[in-house]
């Protein structure tokens, strides 16, 4: 029999079924609208004559005339290729001339007269086959007048004479688009073949191919004038800064080889002079053309290899990479002149950067080995002899100065970098009546960028260079903490300074002087911010890399590890700094005290498994002290959460000293759940606790553990009582789950493990009666505690019978049962999930 819903679910049930039925009645009218409007049409069709509807055509008609002249003009080809080929020894002298006059001169001439009458697909299909016939013409009189030449430079002198006629053909056919794309595609042709016949190596060819990107770009910026001569070859022009583009690549790949491979500085000039005319070409384009920064990009990298080739052979390993940085920096600073075109300062601009990250990746890099061999150290604390990662290794000189370069680099380019505006552009400069001229700047997130490419390489450069110099492993470990806190010191003085930023961009003038706007200061803010926050990064690094190296000795451990987490302790009571900052440091001072006292035990010879209780007293400390601590409170005891967590995991060593370190976290938790923004750490303490009995039980060896619990439970419920009397409204779960919990669950595992039938019998009455109390007083925790032991009691008790009768069943019979089961429950799965709302609502209405 169902039990009748309270009013408030019935009310509320019913609502939603009207809602759904007036849902179901809109739809419904609208439909039978939409069917009513449909139906009068229709009616008066019925009486009208049916038309068949129109097919759609396929195909438009110029697709389709575009598909029958191509086809037309590949089969005339194909017709005289094979004419050419193998018909041709059977004619005569005269023949084989009045063949190729006829036919190609008709070829030539018929696109004429298809102009005339306006057929200019067709003109262009023809146009396309007399230009491929003049090809086959040039492959017959080598054939045949010239067999003994050499073919690639016969190749090289009739592309250059087919480039020649076809422009003249251009010309003389304004109307037509082939002949001048075929001649600016004849044209890319005779100076690479030329080199190839001459066998001028790698780098002639690299001068054949940058000569037609030079002919290339003058076709293509001369496009006015040629549109002039043809108006229909102007579309060619795109085509012709692409060819361009693939011929200048060319050339400067031909170039890089020679320049990587030489032996001497004497054999990289020639390589180096093409390199340098890639160069000129792609500033001298830049220059030409607003929009091909590009070019100008590809010419400050080749200009960059022009010069550094011939110094790499008489350099040693490394110094190249700082030579190369030492060349982007006048690229840096070409962006920033403002008598230079846009393209061209956007394109050396780009290009020093792009040298200068590849530079500052190269120095990180080599000195990424030297910081993480560190970690070896912490093996072999303490011994006497000194790992190689702390003093005697290190990056090469050639690493560190480039470090160094490229954050003097970075530094600067930021501070040439304009700031940006709300509406992306920058004054750079004022004209003679005021008004300023001057183009988009990179704006406050290239600057930023920059910035923090600078304190990288900078903190990266300075934290390295005493590594493997020779020096005391002292004077390096000191050295090493002053970065440290000079990082540390510009991420709290960048990040304190970013709420009232001073502008350190170049901002437009107006006049004789300007001022910088609103939004400039709050981008500039914003940059300064992400500095300080990028310092702090490198700070903790150094932070971590110093104190693992510390570990080679002993009062170096101390010192080092005293010093950081008072520097720490510092960073996170600077009031003014950001709260990300100063929750850092806070995390890292709680990190370097724990490590401190780690370091004290070890000295003091105590077991590893004992190090746990002064440990938890450093995680007790940012509970005592919490809102000393203010903003970054919640970050300090975090920390001291994870170091209570070491602690315990270091007491796993011995299960009696874990006990007890279970304890005192037990209490710790319990007096940080006094405070009431932190009442769900009583649950903590709850665990805790009972898991320091248990553990002590166990290794005390009793198994009378009632004895123990039961007196833990009469003093927690009544406590819990008198919670309860004072505060109405506390959960029984607080007031009565850990009183409960300390003898039923205990007794509950003794009882799994118990092969009589006394303990499972008085633990399934006490559950029993929990159960029945709390169901009475209607009571959350007492119901469901003992509700689930008396369940697992029941299930203990009748497992082996269970096992039994499974044993006697046929095999088949299991599986069945089930898919009845299921069944059932699907045809009844509304009823259940009803039936399952309501028990939930009922256990809600619990405390």
């Amino acid at each position: 029999m169902n039990m009748p819903l309270p009013p408030a679910e019935e009310l509320a049930l019913i609502d939603r079924e009207l809602a759904q039925l007036d849902a179901r009645r809109g739809y419904l009218l609208d439909r039978r609208a939409w069917l009513l409007q449909l139906a009068a049409p229709s009616a008066a069709l019925s009486r009208m004559p049916v038309t068949p509807p129109v097919r759609a055509a396929e195909a438009s008609g110029r697709g389709a005339q575009n598909v029958l002249l191509t086809l037309g003009a590949v089969l005339l080809a194909v017709a005289a290729l094979a004419f050419t080929l193998v018909s041709w020894g059977s004619l005569g002298i005269g023949g084989r001339s009045a063949v190729l006059g006829v036919v190609t001169g008709a070829a030539l001439g018929a696109p004429a007269l298809l102009l005339r009458r306006g057929l200019r697909s067709t003109a262009e299909s023809v146009a396309a086959v007399g230009l491929l016939l003049t090809v086959l013409d040039a492959y017959a009189v080598h054939a045949v007048a010239l067999p003994g030449s050499g073919g690639t430079g016969y190749a090289a002198a009739a592309s250059a004479v087919l480039a020649v006629v076809w422009a003249v053909y251009a010309v003389a056919l304004p109307g037509l688009v082939v002949p001048a794309a075929g001649a600016v595609l004849a044209a890319q042709l005779p100076l690479p073949l030329a080199a190839l016949a001459a066998d001028r190596g790698p780098v002639g060819l690299g001068w054949a191919l940058l000569g037609t990107a030079v002919l290339d770009c003058v076709l293509a910026v001369s496009g006015g004038f040629a549109a002039r001569l043809w108006p229909r070859a102007a579309r060619t022009v795109p085509a012709v800064w692409v060819l361009a583009a693939v011929c200048g690549a060319g050339a400067l790949l031909c170039a890089l080889p020679e320049l990587l491979t030489a032996a001497t500085a004497a054999a990289a000039v020639d390589p180096a002079l093409l390199a340098a005319g890639c160069a000129a070409l792609g500033v001298a384009v830049a220059w030409r053309v607003p929009a091909a920064s590009g070019a100008a990009l590809a010419g400050g990298l080749a200009a960059v290899a022009a010069f550094a080739g011939p110094v790499r052979p008489e350099l040693a390993t490394g110094w190249p990479v700082a030579v190369c940085l030492l060349l982007a920096l006048p690229l840096l600073g070409a962006a920033a002149v403002a008598a230079l075109p846009a393209a061209v300062r956007r394109g050396l601009g780009r290009a020093g950067a792009v040298v200068s990250a590849g530079a500052a990746v190269w120095g990180l890099a080599s000195t990424l080995g030297p910081l993480l061999s560190r970690v070896a150290v912490a093996r072999e604390a303490w011994t006497p002899a000194v790992p190689a990662g702390v003093a005697a290794s290190g990056p090469g000189t050639p690493a560190v100065a480039t470090l160094l370069i490229a954050a003097l680099a970075a530094w600067c380019a930021a501070r040439l970098l304009p700031p940006s505006r709300p509406g992306g552009t920058v004054t750079a400069a004022a004209g003679p009546d005021g008004v300023g001229t001057g183009t988009a700047g990179a704006g406050v997130s290239g600057a930023a960028a920059a910035r923090a490419v600078a304190v990288v390489c900078g903190w990266a450069g300075l934290f390295t260079a005493p590594m493997g110099r020779g020096l005391p492993v002292t004077l390096v470990l000191g050295a090493q903490l002053a970065v440290t806190a000079a990082a540390a010191a510009v991420a709290l003085r960048t990040a304190t300074g970013a709420g009232n930023p001073v502008g350190t961009g170049v901002t437009g003038t107006t006049g004789a002087a300007g001022t910088a706007s609103s939004s400039d200061a709050a981008g500039a803010g914003v940059a300064a911010g992400g500095v300080g926050r990028v310092a702090a990064v490198c700070a903790a690094a150094g932070a971590v890399d110093v104190a693992l190296a510390a570990l080679d000795g002993r009062w170096a451990t101390f010192a080092v590890f005293g010093l950081l987490g008072a520097g720490a302790s510092a960073a996170a009571r600077h009031r003014s700094a950001p709260a990300d900052l100063r929750a850092g440091a806070a995390v890292c001072a709680v990190g370097f005290a724990a490590a401190t006292v780690a370091a004290v035990c070890a000295l003091a010879g105590v077991a590893v498994a004992w190090w746990a209780l002064p440990l938890l007293a450093v995680a007790a400390a940012p509970v005592a002290a919490g809102p000393r601590w203010g903003r970054v409170r919640t970050a300090t005891e975090a920390a001291g959460a994870g170091v209570g967590a070491v602690a315990l995991a270091v007491a796993g060593r011995d299960p009696a000293v874990l006990s007890l370190a279970c304890a005192l976290a037990a209490v710790v938790c319990a007096g940080a759940a006094v405070r009431p923004e932190r009442r769900r750490l009583g649950w903590a303490a709850a665990v805790l606790g009972v898991a320091a009995a248990w553990l002590r039980l166990w290794v005390s060896g009793v198994t009378v553990t009632e004895a123990y619990t039961l007196p833990v439970t009469v003093a927690s419920l009544a406590v819990g009582l008198l919670r309860r009397r004072r505060d109405p409204e506390a959960s029984s779960w607080t007031a009565y789950g850990p009183g409960l919990a300390a003898t039923l669950l205990p007794g509950l595992v003794e009882a799994w493990q118990d092969p009589y039938w006394l303990r499972p019998l008085l633990l399934g009455a006490a559950a029993l009666a929990v159960t029945l109390v709390g169901a009475h007083r209607r009571l959350q925790a007492p119901l469901l505690l003992g509700g689930g032991v008396l369940a697992a009691v029941a299930l203990h008790e009748l497992a082996p019978y269970v096992v039994q009768v499974v044993g006697v069943l046929p095999r088949w019979l299991p599986p069945a049962l089930a898919g009845m089961l299921l069944l059932v429950v699907g045809a009844t799965y509304e009823k259940r999930l009803r039936d399952a709302r309501r028990l939930r609502a009922a256990l809600g209405r619990f405390r």
